[in-house]
C-alpha cells in the first residue's frame, strides 16, 4: 500500500462531484475544476496543519537573531509562541516573516530564543491519516463550492468525521503524550 499523492487526492475531489479524473496536476491549461480543486486542497492543507499536530509542530525549537537583531522566520510557519514558563519578560507574535514582541513593543531582541513552533508541511511530507483527512474534508469542501449539494456534503461529512478521528487518534499515539506533559500539572509537582 502506498501514500496519497496529490494526484490521487485530486481525482477523488473530482470523483465526488462526478468528473472524470486526470493524469497531471501540472501544467497550464488545466481545466477550471482541477484548478479549483487544487486550490481547495491547499487551503484545507494549511487549515488542517494550522491547528498544530505532533507531526508538524517542534518545541524548544532554536531560533537565531540575525545581524539586526531580528528574527526572519521560514517561509513555512503557521504559529510560534515562547514557552511562558521561560521567557515572562517577552511576548512575541508574528508579523509577517519576523518576530514582535508586543510586550517591549520592537522586532529588537537582545537574546537567541527557543520557541514552540508550527511548520506547514507539503501535502507529500504528511502522515497518511492526514493525508485521508485532508483530502476528504476538501472534497466536502470542493462538492459544496462546486455544485451546493447537501446530499454529497452529507455523505461526505460523516466520512470527514470518522476520518478526522483517525488521524487524531494516530497523532495522539505518536505524541507519547502523559499527564506530566500538561503545563499545569508540571507547575504543582514543581512547588
Amino acid at each position: 500500500m502506498s501514500l496519497t499523492t496529490k494526484l490521487e487526492a485530486v481525482n477523488t475531489m473530482l470523483g465526488v462531484i462526478g468528473e472524470s479524473p486526470v493524469n497531471t496536476i501540472v501544467g497550464s491549461s488545466l481545466p477550471v475544476s482541477v484548478v479549483t480543486a487544487l486550490n481547495v486542497l491547499n487551503e484545507v492543507n494549511r487549515e488542517v496543519q494550522s491547528e498544530g499536530w505532533h507531526y508538524n509542530t517542534e518545541f524548544e525549537y532554536p531560533l537565531v537573531r540575525d545581524t539586526a537583531n531580528k528574527f526572519v522566520l521560514p517561509n513555512n510557519v503557521l504559529k510560534i509562541d515562547t514557552p511562558i514558563e521561560k521567557y515572562t519578560d517577552i511576548d512575541i507574535v508574528q508579523r509577517g516573516s519576523t518576530l514582535y514582541d508586543r510586550k517591549n513593543h520592537t522586532d529588537v531582541f537582545t537574546q537567541d530564543l527557543d520557541v514552540t513552533i508550527t511548520f506547514e508541511l507539503t501535502f507529500e511530507e504528511l502522515p497518511q491519516q492526514f493525508r485521508s483527512y485532508i483530502t476528504i474534508r476538501a472534497a466536502r469542501k470542493f462538492a459544496n463550492r462546486f455544485l451546493g449539494s447537501q446530499e454529497i456534503e452529507s455523505f461526505t461529512l460523516r466520512d470527514e468525521v470518522v476520518s478526522k478521528a483517525t488521524a487524531v487518534e494516530s497523532d495522539s499515539e505518536n505524541a507519547d503524550r502523559t499527564i506530566f506533559d500538561n503545563y499545569d500539572v508540571r507547575r504543582v509537582i514543581d512547588r
